[in-house]
Formats: C-alpha cells, sequence, structure tokens
C-alpha cells in the first residue's frame, strides 16, 4: 500500500465552498435612521421599531393561517441585529466585497429568525419584499419558523432552532477560517436561554480556549440577557445564570455588560468597539452581554413572565394600537397600516372552524399524573422549561413542591431524573420530542445503563410542529428510542388514550420498583395539535392493539395500521373507502417498540396479507419498519404492502400539520389511494 502524501500536496487541498448567501450592495434600508460615529461617519441603519412593527404583522398573518410565531425574543433582539448588520454592510459597502468574505453571522437564536427576516426585507436583502413577510412559516414560504439553510441559502448560513447547536458550530467556522489563512470575523447571536445548554456551554469554554492557542479566528459573542424563557422568569423558575455569565471573563472572554441593550446608539458604538478589539487581539474573543426586555416595545408583554414569547394578539384590529405603542409619538409608516388594513380583511374573511369536540392529547397526560400522585405515588416532575406545551403543566401547579425545572437544558433534565430514579421516585420528563431524541440521547442510553429508569412526556412529534419548521420536526424519533434497551416506546393518538396508558405505565413502574425490581423506561411521544377526545376503544392496555374500524366482510379487504397523530386521518380514509365498499380495517398500533403482533397477524389473515402502514416519521426505521421485523420472525405472511412514511430528507413551516400529511403523500387521500392500487 502506497503512503498518502504530505500535506501540502493537492491531496490535501481544501475545496473551496461556494457560499450562495446574497452578496448583494446593499442601500439605506427602507425605514431607516442615521446616526453618525466618534468619526463624523453616518450609518443608515435598520429602523428597530419598524422591526418590531413589521413582525407583529408577520406574526398575526401566521396566526391567522394557523400557525404559532414569536414576538418577545425578536423584539429583545432589535436593536441589536440593527447596528450590527449596519456596521457589517457598511464595512463591506467601504471596502468594494461582498460582506460574507469579512464576516460570518451566526443566529443562534432562532426562534428570533422572524426579526431577521424583517430586517432583511427592510434592506431588499436576498430581494426580500414586504411581500415575502406576509407568507411567513407558510409551505409556500422561503422563511421557515427557525432559519434554514435548506430552504432559505441566499440569507441562512448555518441552520437554526435547538438552542446552543449553532453557537458550536460559529466555532467550527472560525477555527476553520484560522487554518485557511481567511480574514474574517465569526460573530454569534445568542441568548442567555441558550447558555444553558450542554453544548453552548462546552463551546463557550473552548473558544477563548483555543484563541489562546492561535486556533481560531477572531470571534465576537452577542448575548441578550433578558432572563426570560418560554414558562417565565430564568432565575425564579430555575436558577440565576448571573455567576455563569460573569465567568466569561475567567473563562478567557473579554466580557462587557452593558445594561441599555435597548439604546440603540449605546448598542452601536459597544458593538463597532468590539469588532475592532477583535481584531487588533485575536486571541482573546470578545463577549458583549446586553441587558435587553424580551417583548420590549409593547408594555404587556414586557411585564408578561414570558416577554410575550409567542403573540399576544388574535384579532387584527388589536394591532392598531400594537404599532402606535411600538412608534410612540412618531407616525407608523404607511406601508404597514396598509398591511394591517389587509389583515383585517383577512380575518373578517376567515370562515371559523368548530373545535369544540376536540382536544389537545396533552389534557391525558397531566390528568393520568394527578391521578396517581393522590393515590401517593411518589411522582416528580422534572422539566427543561416546555411543561405548558407538554402537559405537565397541571401536575406542577398542584405539586410544586415536587416539580423542579433545570432550565433549557434537556439533557440535564433527563440525567437529574435518573437521580430521582435511583433514590426510589417515579421520575417524569417532559419536552419536545425533538430536543429529547437527540439532546437527551446519551442520557437515555445511559438511564436504562445505569438501571434508573424515567418515564418521558414528548410532544410535538414529526409534522405536529409543522410552524417551526425542520429543525423542530422529529421524523427519526422511533429510530432513535426504539432500539434503546428496557424501554417501552408509545405514540398516542388521543387524550382518553394518554390517560389509560400513562396511568397503567405509572402504576407498573412504582410496583416493580416498589418489588426490588428495576422498571423499563417508558416514553410517551404525542402531537401538538387537537384530536377526538376518543376514538371509541373500548378498552386500553399499554401492550394492546385497538381495532378502530371493521369492515373486513366488504370486498378484498386491507389491513390499514398507525399510530400517533396519523391514527385520525387513517379512521377517516376507512371510513371513506368502506363507503365505497372496499373492505379495510383499521388498527391503532400504540407500542412501536414492541407491537401487538397477535391481534396485527389475527387481522392481517383476515385480510389475506394486504398491508398499509402510515407513519409520521422517516420510513427507515420507523413503526413499519419494526413490524415488519416482528411479523417476519413469526413467519406472518404478507402478500401485499405498502408504507406511507417520510422517505428521507426533512420538513419544513406550514401553517397546519395536514398541510405537510397531504405534500408528503400521508393524508387520507394518500392512505385512500395506497389501498386501491392493491390488485
Amino acid at each position: 500500500m502506497k503512503n498518502l502524501k504530505n500535506q501540502d500536496s493537492p491531496l490535501f487541498k481544501n475545496i473551496v465552498p461556494q457560499i450562495k448567501l446574497s452578496n448583494k450592495k446593499t442601500k439605506a434600508p427602507q425605514f431607516s435612521l442615521c446616526l453618525k460615529d466618534s468619526e463624523g461617519i453616518s450609518y443608515h441603519l435598520a429602523d428597530p421599531r419598524a422591526t418590531r412593527a413589521l413582525l407583529a404583522c408577520m406574526n398575526m398573518s401566521a396566526g391567522l393561517g394557523g400557525a404559532a410565531s414569536h414576538w418577545g425574543g425578536p423584539s429583545a433582539f432589535a436593536e441589536i441585529m440593527s447596528a450590527l448588520y449596519a456596521l457589517v454592510f457598511h464595512t463591506a459597502n467601504e471596502q468594494s466585497c461582498s460582506w460574507f468574505d469579512l464576516f460570518h453571522l451566526i443566529n443562534d437564536a432562532g426562534h428570533c429568525e422572524n426579526g431577521l427576516y424583517a430586517l432583511k426585507a427592510n434592506y431588499n436583502f436576498a430581494n426580500l419584499s414586504l411581500e415575502d413577510l406576509k407568507k411567513f412559516r407558510s409551505l409556500k414560504s422561503q422563511l421557515t419558523g427557525h432559519g434554514e439553510a435548506h430552504v432559505f441559502p441566499e440569507g441562512v448560513y448555518l441552520s437554526n432552532g435547538p438552542l446552543g447547536s449553532t453557537l458550536a458550530q460559529a466555532q467550527g467556522l472560525a477555527m476553520a477560517d484560522k487554518l485557511l489563512k481567511n480574514k474574517r470575523i465569526t460573530v454569534a447571536t445568542v441568548s442567555d436561554g441558550a447558555c444553558m445548554e450542554g453544548e453552548a456551554k462546552e463551546a463557550l469554554n473552548a473558544i477563548p480556549g483555543f484563541a489562546s492557542k492561535n486556533k481560531l479566528n477572531p470571534f465576537l459573542l452577542i448575548i441578550s440577557y433578558n432572563n426570560t424563557k418560554l414558562t417565565g422568569r430564568i432565575d425564579e423558575d430555575s436558577f440565576s445564570l448571573k455567576p455563569f455569565l460573569n465567568s466569561l471573563e475567567n473563562l478567557g472572554w473579554d466580557s462587557s455588560f452593558i445594561s441599555q441593550g435597548h439604546d440603540l446608539k449605546t448598542v452601536f458604538f459597544f458593538i463597532k468597539k468590539a469588532l475592532h478589539k477583535a481584531f487588533q487581539q485575536a486571541d482573546r474573543p470578545q463577549a458583549l452581554i446586553f441587558k435587553t426586555c424580551k417583548g420590549f416595545g409593547v408594555k404587556k408583554t414586557m411585564e408578561d413572565p414570558s416577554g410575550g414569547h409567542g403573540f399576544p394578539l388574535k384579532n387584527p384590529r388589536d394591532l392598531i394600537e400594537f404599532i402606535k405603542e411600538i412608534y410612540g409619538d412618531a407616525p407608523a409608516p404607511k406601508e404597514i397600516l396598509t398591511w394591517q388594513k389587509e389583515l383585517e380583511i383577512q380575518f373578517k374573511n376567515k370562515k371559523p372552524t368548530d373545535k369544540s369536540h376536540l382536544t389537545k392529547i396533552q389534557t391525558g397526560i397531566g390528568k393520568a399524573m394527578i391521578d396517581q400522585k393522590d393515590l401517593g405515588l411518589p411522582l416528580v416532575s422534572i422539566s427543561s422549561d416546555l411543561y405548558g406545551s407538554t402537559g405537565v403543566a397541571p401536575f406542577r401547579k398542584k405539586f410544586p413542591s415536587h416539580s423542579f425545572d433545570v432550565g433549557v437544558a434537556e439533557a440535564n433534565m433527563i440525567s437529574v431524573a435518573v437521580g430521582f430514579s435511583k433514590q426510589g421516585f417515579v421520575p417524569i420528563v417532559d419536552t419536545f420530542a425533538q430536543f429529547a431524541v437527540t439532546k437527551g440521547s446519551l442520557p437515555l442510553m445511559m438511564s436504562a445503563l445505569s438501571q434508573a429508569s424515567v418515564i418521558g412526556v414528548f410532544s410535538h412529534t414529526g409534522f405536529q410542529d409543522s410552524a417551526d419548521g425542520a429543525s423542530h420536526q422529529a421524523l427519526s424519533y422511533f429510530a432513535m428510542t426504539c432500539s434503546l434497551p428496557h424501554t417501552a416506546v408509545y405514540a398516542l393518538s388521543c387524550a382518553e388514550e394518554a390517560y389509560h396508558l400513562m396511568s397503567q405505565a405509572i402504576q407498573i413502574f412504582y410496583q416493580e420498583k416498589k418489588s426490588g425490581k428495576a422498571p423499563k423506561s417508558h416514553i410517551f411521544f404525542l402531537g401538538r395539535e387537537t384530536f377526538p377526545e376518543s376514538f371509541n376503544s373500548s378498552s386500553y392496555s399499554l401492550n394492546e392493539a385497538q381495532v378502530l374500524l371493521d369492515e373486513s366482510k366488504k370486498n378484498q379487504p386491507v389491513l390499514i395500521v398507525s399510530c400517533g397523530p396519523l391514527v385520525q386521518e387513517a379512521l377517516l380514509a376507512g371510513q371513506s373507502l368502506s363507503s365505497q365498499n372496499k373492505g379495510v380495517v383499521v388498527i391503532n398500533s400504540p407500542c412501536v417498540s414492541d407491537p401487538d403482533i397477535k391481534t396485527i397477524s389475527h387481522w392481517l389473515k383476515i385480510c389475506e396479507g394486504r398491508l398499509v402502514t402510515v407513519e409520521d416519521h422517516q420510513a427507515k426505521g420507523g413503526m413499519a419498519s419494526l413490524l415488519l421485523l416482528a411479523l417476519k420472525d413469526q413467519n406472518i405472511k404478507i402478500s401485499q404492502f405498502k408504507s406511507l412514511a417520510v422517505k428521507g430528507g426533512f420538513g419544513r413551516s406550514a401553517y397546519k400539520a395536514i398541510e405537510l400529511y397531504q405534500h408528503f403523500g400521508l393524508d387520507r387521500k394518500a392512505i385512500e389511494k395506497a389501498v386501491w392500487a392493491f390488485k
């Protein structure tokens, strides 16, 4: 075997990246403010008030479509982003080069990306216009819930969403630039909540360490310190971040705390000075911690414990006062007021939807936890900020002394629960599915290895987190958990099922612990939207599938097996097929890790081996993969088979999950088509 060539040979030359970011020379923003520096040079900055007003209109537009969106975080960043982008674009224009040859601008605060969309449309950056903002978070838009490079490469270099991840990647950019001898500074903007994540803390330790060893290009970290997370104040709900932020100086950062995070002139001059210092002393990265207020610009959201994390308005008519308060004594631009009027008309023409018979699956989770606690079982809730969305909030309200919030730190949440499990408690952890199976994957494995099981409630599965986009859409959650030893994995379809299965899991967990055994971990996945409270199953058991529709006596019956949020689509498809005299049986198979082969094989035989499976998960490693393996192990015949699942790739933003089910061929019509295709 020949020796590899040395690093000076062509074999080791780097590949020059094809940067797709817009390099269009920027002009003054449409809605701008002028500011002069100490040298008398004029800068045209995007007006932070315009950013906030456009944000409000964008969020209202998305809300009318049925999507959630963020107001508080991006409003806190408005002055920071206005100053930063003005300095970057001015410098690039002055040097007659592409801005990205001089700077990496990396936004880790993905929930604040809509503020950047508003700012960039103000600049007409990447040809964004106000019309583009009106489609924010829709299936037709490149402006996804969080910044996604695969959808909007002209405006996003690194995809963001899960807090802390993009900061760590920005570190890699700066290290690569150093190796390549590029004259570029990396600027990363983060929220204080992101600094609670383990991967963020690893990067915050490593960046000054590598800089001190001359292995990192100039780096500027900008933190929006507003002491607020989704569910409330960080220091009140979890613990104060001040000691950690104060420690940045000891870690090797040249750190400054600025109390006036919403004074545009102050913010501008601190960022300008920090950029200059970063270039002058690359061995010591810069950190600016701006004291900001989440929801700044509107008194109601500024005073709200969550800082108006979502968007507080439902009726576009209320936008008038909202925008007036943002602008104070100054008149709001006519373009923004015209958009507000358009939203009013859109609201009036919107057809109301009847959701009186629907409820969230989460209600069954909270009720089961409370009922079991009332029986005297030693339940504890260990959360990482999202309990208001996962269903455990009612338990935490009733039993605050047995409830803990570790902050924005999913891995730490599960590890803490392991300790409680070892000490004889029944620990219940909760977060979004995507964060649980990625950031919590290793702690879940260690939980099983330590014989210290947990019960997990992981919501917003698959395309149920429609508006937030690909970074939040867990499409591999079965593959990442069903392979864990000593773990049972379930997908819940309705509140009634959630109540019964959660109650049984808690009871089994408790009884086995009481008898000295090590119980399995039980992981429950559930959606975000509303569903029928019940699918009228006669009984619920952890390891049993339910037959929801039996029309097997009709023409050439086909077995449809589904779970979780797509049970509803499978049942609707089955009812439609039956009305067309097509034989069909619909089964809900909630236990994904250990499917009920006895029930499924019985009905598969009646359907002469014709099987369709439906799931909002990747086809590889999903429910169908596990089911087929179990059936083959039992030598059960399958004559015809069709799997409806995601065939690789990522999701994207849409107002509602049904739009993505239709887009990816998982809805009731796609199910019917698959059934009719059988010979």
